[in-house]
């Protein structure tokens, strides 16, 4: 909320880096030039930094926050579910999951690099990324990563053991993940089984134990999220992935991507319904769960699979639908 209020009400000075530390009159953003007004406000923080702090910023895609958006939404949900009618939800919770998602995604950037640096110069959107550059190197990512997972830590420990364990659980998929797209046909959906944990980590942290009849299905939910909208952001660089060998749900579903989408669409709004009738949750619940719904059958309805920018609104715009669900889990919580 607060970032997109600052997108709203500030413009900051623009710099421009290249990887020789470098300015230039225009920023290149990942191989593709942009004048400076079309620059989000992320961005422009990002270019506003000094020319050697640059690159990590954008290893850890600090000027791309729709990752933390998706990380975040789905703690969220899960920590609204496990609080008491009668209580207020924990912001202190949601600012450590908040800091958590931010530290975590960072990290899941970095070690997605680190894996994929050869095969990020094979594709036009990745080819300028820092360690696809020589921006940074090996050493200095490693570096970066071991911050980051401190961090990372540090924010965990905040919770109860239970969640502690909960949350460590987490650390072999994030891991696992950036080699799927290597022995799978469906790496969006390993992607799914770890950008979701959130929906365990809520409650774990609020009680201390799981009540699964919730957080399954909020989980199954977000995984199926994630194979709808990463599907969707897969469709920029198919027809790159197919030069470099690079597997996707994107060129295993091609043409059919938008019936699929239908399904997995479908299936998370049934299986959040289920989530929130077996959380108690009041009928404006369900007010919001159609909202949901309605944006995703957007998404669908509207979606050219064949225009990468198209793909990439589509894509950011799930941030949009987390926010929705959110309302939804605190409107039938309290209302």
């Amino acid at each position: 909320v607060v970032l997109m209020y600052l997108q709203c009400a500030h413009r900051l000075p623009l710099r421009v880096f290249n990887p020789k530390g470098k300015l230039f009159s225009k920023r290149r953003v990942y191989g593709a030039e942009a004048p400076s007004q079309n620059l989000t406000f992320m961005q422009r923080v990002v270019q506003s930094a000094p020319p050697s702090v640059v690159p990590y910023l954008q290893l850890l895609r600090v000027d791309r926050p729709i990752g933390t958006y998706l990380l975040f939404w789905p703690c969220t949900w899960s920590l609204v579910a496990a609080t008491p009618p009668e209580a207020m939800v924990d912001m202190r919770y949601l600012f450590l999951f908040g800091i958590g998602s931010f530290v975590m995604r960072g990290a899941g950037c970095v070690v997605n690099d680190l894996w994929d640096h050869k095969l990020d110069k094979l594709v036009e959107r990745t080819k300028n990324r820092p360690l696809a550059s020589g921006a940074l190197s090996k050493k200095q990512a490693v570096a970066l990563l071991a911050s980051q997972l401190l961090i990372g830590l540090a924010v965990l420990l905040q919770f109860n053991w239970f969640a502690v364990a909960v949350g460590v659980c987490s650390l072999p998929l994030v891991f696992i993940y950036p080699s799927a797209k290597r022995w799978t046909n469906w790496p969006q959906c390993v992607l799914g089984l770890t950008f979701n944990w959130g929906a365990f980590m809520g409650f774990a942290a609020l009680h201390g134990y799981l009540d699964y009849s919730i957080v399954l299905p909020m989980y199954l939910a977000g995984l199926n999220w994630t194979l709808h909208y990463d599907t969707i952001y897969a469709h920029q660089d198919r027809i790159d992935d197919l030069k470099a060998g690079i597997k996707s749900t994107a060129r295993t579903l091609g043409d059919n991507t938008q019936l699929w989408s239908i399904f997995f669409s479908s299936a998370t709004i049934g299986l959040l319904g289920l989530s929130g009738y077996n959380a108690g949750l009041a009928l404006p619940f369900y007010a919001g769960l159609t909202a949901g719904a309605s944006h995703l059958a957007w998404q669908i309805k509207t979606l050219d699979i064949d225009n990468p920018k198209d793909c990439g609104a589509k894509f950011r715009s799930n941030k949009t639908f987390g926010f929705i669900i959110f309302c939804a889990f605190l409107f039938g919580k309290y209302l």
